[in-house]
């Protein structure tokens, strides 16, 4: 019995017809000739709901690509959760048994509290659920996932801390921290071409020209594949230049000159990586998906080929946000230009409230992190936006980043509350004001006023085509007959004439 299901259920993941009919007969003990005549008379099965037929084939046809598979699975893509437990297994006896503990406490303490994140990563990538990602490989995916847990919970042990505790905390992993430390200061000559420096006219622009203006480019370079529209991505450029001018009264290296936000930044540095990337994003949207396993290809230079484009996606899905569609996508796109921002101010508080200096590399493992979760994330919102009813909950990876940023933002809140609340000039705050009156004098408009608009009009355009159906004269203009006899037969009044 076993076997004649699994056939019927193989047949119907290729032909793409319900599997259902086939295995109620194979139940029944029916062969397929009777089955076959029992069948022609009967009406066809009714076709499958829109909710039933697949993702992949229905919702996603003009926004995903065609894949095409051999369904090769090598021992690179089996699990491997037996191999892992026995390799911890090993190692946890090897420490027990046959290694001396040190007396050092704090050193102990360091190597437990690594040893325990360890074997929580050993978990995760085994044992967590997959995301939307599976190239290189869906376990690589899952180790940021667990790693983003990890992170979560050092920020919300330092959240939990004193300020002075916090900040000596941050000793433990680099004694060099702790140490309150001057923010360099952007602004101050602002002179494209000094001709008093008789040296160097230039030397302001060489001054710019440092390891910031590569990590820029490389940087939205990046962001434009996350977010995948380029509207979005010009906004959250500008945006973020307009939240340095109003916040450079807090943070010092915030205050740069004109040509520097407006020249170096929006349309050198962050112009150039979104154009970039936009040409990536078309290139990846026009990119043949036709995967074949390693030992299929029969070339070296296919082998190296695949082997390369093992780090390309396996499917590509071109982003469509229409913010204006609807109030719920206009909202929630609202909502991820703020998270954005957000995360990107926490860049700067966070150096500035834990004494970290720009170029330590803790502050370059932060960005590598939002690097690898962010494209995930952005995934995971972008269905859930997409399909609600398929994706009934918001991503797991997505969660975190949420979770992290807001958590992030709380740690400035609480370590220098002084700095957040510097009063803001009076001028910034009625440039903020007016955009956000007018944020929502344009929600207010398009999803409330020009709706109710629309429905009168077309409520009252239906009430006068009925009218004037009603009021309409028939055939040669007479009103129609409440009898409703034939014209061919004349009025009532003369076929009695004529019976009479």
């Amino acid at each position: 019995m076993t076997k004649p299901e699994s056939k019927t259920s193989g047949i119907a993941l290729v032909t793409g017809k319900p599997a259902n009919v086939s295995e109620e007969l194979v139940i029944n003990g029916s062969n397929a000739d009777s089955t076959h005549h029992a069948m022609a008379p009967a009406t066809p099965t009714k076709p499958k709901s829109a909710k039933q037929v697949s993702r992949d084939n229905f919702s996603r046809r003009n926004t995903e690509t065609e894949v095409f598979d051999d369904g090769t699975n090598t021992f690179f893509w089996r699990a491997h959760t037996v191999t892992v437990l026995f390799i911890l297994t090993c190692v946890l006896v090897y420490v027990t048994l046959l290694e001396e503990t040190p007396q050092d406490t704090t050193y102990n303490t360091k190597r437990g509290i690594v040893a325990s994140i360890l074997v929580f990563l050993c978990f995760g990538v085994t044992q967590a659920k997959d995301g939307p990602f599976t190239r290189p490989h869906p376990a690589y995916w899952r180790f940021w996932l667990c790693v983003s847990v990890v992170y979560e919970l050092f920020l919300i042990f330092v959240l939990f801390q004193t300020v002075h505790d916090g900040r000596q905390f941050m000793k433990s992993i680099d004694p060099k921290l702790g140490v309150p430390l001057p923010e360099r200061d952007y602004g101050g000559n602002c002179l494209i071409y000094d001709p008093g420096n008789t040296t160097d006219p230039w030397h302001n622009i060489w001054d710019k020209m440092d390891g910031f203006v590569p990590a820029h480019f490389l940087g939205w370079y990046i962001k434009t594949l996350v977010i995948r529209d380029w509207w979005m991505c010009m906004i959250i450029s500008v945006m973020f230049e307009f939240l340095e001018y109003s916040l450079e009264h807090q943070l010092p290296n915030f205050s740069e000159c004109w040509w520097d936000h407006w020249i170096m930044d929006v349309l050198v540095c962050n112009g150039l990586g979104i154009y970039a990337g936009m040409k990536t994003l078309g290139w990846l949207s026009m990119k043949p998906y036709q995967w074949q396993g390693l030992w299929n290809i029969p070339t070296y230079k296919g082998k190296i080929k695949r082997i390369a484009f093992q780090f390309t996606p396996y499917s590509w899905v071109k982003f469509e946000w229409k913010p204006a569609s609807n109030l719920r996508r206009w909202l929630a796109v609202l909502g991820i230009i703020f998270m954005f921002l957000l995360a990107e101010l926490n860049t700067f508080y966070l150096k500035f409230v834990l004494w970290m200096p720009p170029e330590h590399y803790l502050v370059l493992l932060r960005l590598v992190f939002f690097v690898n979760v962010g494209g995930v994330a952005m995934r995971e919102i972008y269905d859930f936006m997409d399909d609600p009813k398929f994706y009934r909950k918001l991503g797991q990876q997505a969660w975190m980043v949420a979770a992290i940023t807001v958590t992030e933002f709380l740690i400035v809140v609480k370590y220098d509350p002084k700095t957040i609340m510097l009063p803001i000039p009076f001028f910034v705050t009625q440039c903020w004001i007016l955009g956000i009156l007018l944020i929502f004098s344009w929600t207010l408009w398009r999803f409330f006023i020009r709706d109710i608009t629309l429905r009168y009009k077309d409520a009252r355009r239906r009430k006068q085509e009925v009218t004037g159906d009603s009021d309409r004269p028939h055939g040669n203009g007479s009103p129609a007959t409440p009898s409703g006899r034939s014209k061919l037969n004349g009025s009532s009044e003369s076929l009695r004439h004529r019976k009479s």
